[in-house]
């Protein structure tokens, strides 16, 4: 089986009124992430990581910020679709590996949920998924509570 792998990342900033939704998981926070769809970041940066590994662009591309379509929509719905490209392209998802760098709100309550989220999304187990949080020790906007970044790699086998 031929490997490939695929790096993807996103970061928002937080804004108020909006929840948080991370890997189609909603986290107890004040605050939520900017963007057109959700903002879910976690999965944006797993859908680059997919997109990337087998070439087929990027986020930006397939669902663009100027579409209607894709306003406040489910990003774990937009991870699905891509699944099926991927899918049909002759890949076959190996596995996934996340981190999250966030200050606030700690994310290891939700870690097993998110998980289990991009797993079903991506039609593996959740054995061949990994989410990691990390802080960037009060460096930076990050540090300092702006909003997060993550970073995404994923493996495919095939094609």
């Amino acid at each position: 089986m031929r490997q490939r792998f695929g790096i993807g990342y996103d970061s928002h900033v937080f804004v108020n009124d909006r929840p948080l939704v991370l890997a189609g998981v909603t986290v107890d926070y004040p605050k939520g992430l900017k963007g057109h769809s959700d903002g879910d970041a976690i999965t944006h940066a797993v859908i680059d990581a997919l997109l990337g590994a087998a070439a087929m662009g990027d986020i930006g591309r397939l669902f663009p910020d100027t579409d209607d379509r894709w306003k406040n929509a489910k990003s774990i719905h937009l991870l699905e679709d891509v699944r099926r490209r991927v899918s049909a392209a002759g890949y076959t998802i190996i596995n996934v590996d996340v981190s999250v760098i966030v200050e606030r709100p700690k994310l290891a309550p939700y870690v097993e949920p998110m998980r289990e989220n991009l797993a079903r999304a991506l039609g593996i187990s959740a054995s061949a998924v990994s989410v990691k949080a990390k802080t960037n020790e009060k460096m930076d906007s990050v540090g300092r509570g702006k909003g997060l970044q993550v970073f995404a790699v994923a493996s495919l086998g095939g094609a």
